[in-house]
């Protein structure tokens, strides 16, 4: 089994910055890609960054891209989501997840695990 718990959201202004880490825990072993979703009332969840835990290569969506930035700590087995220049559409509920190994990045069915996420609140 493998647990995932974020943290680091809460409430800022447009323009501000947040950082959200994911802690993974349990047999991580075969697990080689971890990735942050997010979804705000009403909308699906979608996928906004990920990065092969090997390898290191990280993938944005591009609505993100220079203003959020995956990375991770491989001792402490946490997984960050660096969020600069935060706008109000970025309000939502953030979620970590696991996946051995997803043919397609963003498609949710390709993660195993998921954590409970963490809520995101950005006001004009």
């Amino acid at each position: 089994q493998v647990e995932l718990v974020e943290s680091g959201g809460g409430s800022v202004q447009a323009g501000g910055s947040l950082r959200l880490s994911c802690g993974v825990s349990g047999d991580t072993r075969s697990m080689n890609f971890v990735a942050w979703f997010r979804q705000a009332p009403g909308r699906e969840r979608e996928g906004v960054a990920g990065i092969y835990i090997d390898t290191g290569s990280s993938y944005h969506i591009s609505s993100v891209v220079g203003r959020f930035t995956v990375s991770q700590d491989s001792a402490s087995n946490t997984v960050y989501l660096q969020m600069n220049n935060l706008k109000p559409e970025d309000t939502a509920m953030y979620y970590c997840a696991a996946s051995l190994n997803p043919r397609l990045l963003w498609r949710r069915d390709m993660y195993k695990y998921w954590g409970r996420g963490t809520q995101v609140t950005v006001s004009s």
